[in-house]
């Protein structure tokens, strides 16, 4: 279960501690590389908007092969030119990323598990290393540098992504692909310690935004399997993770907000999801011009709003609009999200069992009291007595979003909830959010690909794991095997797994979102071998 190891089975707070290890010293955090956009002024823009590839991303993921001082230098003298071709230059002077699917023929007769297994070869990447001091272009391409092999989730994700990379791992640890689950959360303390947070994925335009935190429950798994030795090892960098969400929490008065921390009326302290960049994203970026077109917000205000959400992982849903209306309301920054603030929870009862290991009493209970004051402050503000669930709070507004989502099982898989809270949980998702396929993640159908009719394997992963921690087993093995069923079919079918699907008709292929269905998948792989494991289904 997807469960920090609970102090119980380590040394208590107030028991004799082993000898006080130092208080380790964070690094400084280096210049960052220059993004697409930064580096492209004008040819970036004249590509992104003019549609030169079908898919925003294409562009911001090629390799330039000149510098590019050089490369702007024969744009702005070829571009006047009778017959200029703006694909063909391009063509010319980057080398473009594969398209479309991961080029990979499956044999669905060899049955599903093969399957699986055989797609950890796939989606593996070899390691990114720091760039030879030879190569003069290095630092212009967009993939940041990684030190050991990863794991991509498919299709158009041709980099590692911060909360994919987690339930990817789940499914890893059942294959007992020990030394990949090792490189993958190194990787990731490689991140923190070098840009001071996990950014959305290995790539420089993600460099202003990270997504769900979930590295400390990634240390929880290396812990459980490996020993208390991975809190120490992951300390640094649970650590300096941790300061990047808190970033200016100390300075907040009561209802204001800074970052990713809100100050609530009550002095409690919250977290939201933000993105420090008011610019449209480089890799949809006609997508975020043209639809701030549309919106009454101020130009930046619309795109933090966007980037917030694309920082949460959920871009995009009517979980983050303004009562009834679509993305031209989005309002992702005035939200302080249940899933987050469980993970943050999360983060400190991690934290707190690392300065315990370290021999760190004193500031093991500190972050066990600031994981006890979250779990309060969030509950009373979350919890809709009236509804049975979970949800968002406005800070602007001081009021509960009327939107219910499936952010509502996250306390039951971190256990914040009481169990009369996760009971009503339940009852409401049997009534409401149960399909024939398994759980769609809201109840709104819009068009947008984190609405209804479609479900995601990491939030079904969640909604099952919560329920079997609070003993409400029937409800999760319904839950478990309406979505391997619908997983399962459609690989018999097509010889795919995806990275979402139609839970309502699962008849239909998964619809919305600003590209097309992406195959793959590692998120989809890790969760369903997971499942196939814990109901020993073949």
């Amino acid at each position: 279960m997807l469960s920090i190891i609970p102090l119980s089975g380590r040394a208590q707070i107030g028991q004799v501690a082993p000898p006080v290890a130092p208080k380790p010293v964070l690094p400084a955090v280096p210049a960052r590389p220059a993004s697409p956009r930064q580096l492209f002024p004008g040819l970036f823009e004249a590509v992104q908007l003019g549609r030169v590839f079908a898919d925003n991303k294409t562009f911001v993921d090629a390799a330039p092969r000149q510098r590019p001082a050089t490369i702007l230098a024969a744009w702005n003298r070829e571009k006047s030119q009778p017959g200029f071709q703006l694909k063909a230059f391009v063509e010319a002077h980057f080398d473009l990323p594969a398209e479309g699917a991961t080029p990979f023929q499956s044999n669905v007769s060899a049955g599903l598990r093969h399957h699986l297994d055989t797609l950890w070869t796939v989606l593996a990447r070899p390691a990114a290393p720091a760039a030879d001091p030879a190569d003069s272009l290095a630092a212009y391409r967009s993939l940041l540098p990684l030190p050991k092999p990863y794991i991509v989730p498919g299709g158009r994700f041709r980099e590692v992504y911060y909360w994919d990379s987690y339930f990817t791992m789940l499914g890893l640890a059942e294959a007992g692909k020990n030394e990949l689950l090792n490189n993958l959360t190194d990787n990731f303390a490689f991140l923190i310690n070098r840009y001071g947070f996990v950014p959305n994925g290995n790539r420089s335009y993600y460099l202003t935004r990270s997504q769900p935190p979930f590295f400390s429950s990634m240390v929880a798994l290396m812990a459980k399997r490996q020993g208390n030795g991975m809190l120490l090892r992951y300390r640094v960098a649970l650590e300096r993770e941790y300061r990047y969400w808190m970033l200016g929490a100390e300075k907040l008065t009561p209802g204001t907000a800074a970052h990713r921390v809100v100050r609530l009326p009550g002095g409690a302290v919250l977290n939201r999801y933000w993105d420090e960049s008011t610019q449209p994203r480089e890799e949809s970026y006609a997508e975020d011009v043209a639809a701030a077109k549309g919106s009454k917000q101020p130009p930046a205000q619309f795109y933090r709003n966007v980037r917030a959400a694309a920082a949460s992982g959920w871009d995009f849903s009517s979980r983050w609009f303004a009562a009834g209306g679509g993305l031209s309301t989005i309002q992702t920054t005035d939200l302080v999200p249940v899933d987050l603030n469980c993970l943050l929870y999360q983060m400190e009862q991690t934290l707190a069992e690392a300065c315990q290991a370290a021999g760190q009493p004193a500031q093991a209970r500190s972050y066990a009291a600031k994981a006890s004051r979250r779990q309060a402050a969030l509950l009373a503000l979350s919890w809709d007595p009236k509804t049975g669930w979970f949800q968002d709070y406005n800070w602007r507004k001081r009021q509960r979003s009327p939107v219910r989502t499936l952010a509502g099982v996250f306390p039951l898989a971190f256990g914040l909830a009481t169990p009369a809270q996760a009971s009503r949980v339940a009852t409401n998702l049997k009534a409401n959010f149960l399909k024939p396929g398994g759980l769609v993640t809201t109840l709104s159908k819009t068009g947008q690909q984190w609405d209804a009719p479609n479900g995601w394997a990491p939030l079904h992963y969640l909604a099952i794991d919560g329920l079997r921690r609070y003993e409400q087993r029937p409800l999760a093995d319904t839950i478990a095997l309406r979505w391997v069923r619908l997983n399962r079919r459609v690989f018999t079918q097509t010889g795919k797994l995806l990275e979402k699907y139609d839970v309502t008709d699962p008849t239909r292929p998964a619809g919305g979102g600003e590209y097309p269905l992406q195959d793959g998948f590692g998120w989809t792989n890790g969760v369903l071998l997971k499942l196939l494991d814990w109901y020993k289904l073949k």
